[in-house]
């Protein structure tokens, strides 16, 4: 099964998304800001990355951009309680090719990650 990275400042966020995930049989790693999120990402190349929006120290969108810099072929879905438009455009524009909306659900997670996954 696909090995998923959590990168959010939210303890909470972060276990609602694994209780999710590993119940659906994907393997879970956790960073809780950018910095770490990128250090892992580089250290176990994840199939897929769920990056928070809003965090404390490095923005989303700067870990995102910075992700995408370094690895185009990376997979990233964006997590936000933040429901504009445009935040959502910004996100595609970086190179997110998903969004889930908090709070999460599993039917709304899951289906963004399976989507994601099968995305070439």
């Amino acid at each position: 099964m696909a090995n998923i990275l959590i990168i959010d400042d939210s303890a909470l966020s972060r276990r609602i998304m694994r209780r999710i995930l590993e119940v659906a049989g994907y393997q879970v790693q956790e960073a809780a800001d950018g910095m770490a999120g990128l250090e892992s990402y580089f250290l176990s190349k994840p199939d897929l990355v769920l990056l928070d929006i809003t965090m404390t120290g490095m923005h989303g969108l700067e870990a995102l951009t910075q992700l995408r810099a370094l690895d185009s072929q990376a997979r990233v879905i964006m997590a936000s309680a933040d429901i504009q438009a445009s935040t959502r455009a910004m996100a595609a524009e970086a190179g997110a090719i998903g969004f889930v909306n908090k709070p999460l659900t599993a039917e709304q997670v899951l289906s963004a990650v399976h989507a994601a996954l099968q995305a070439s």
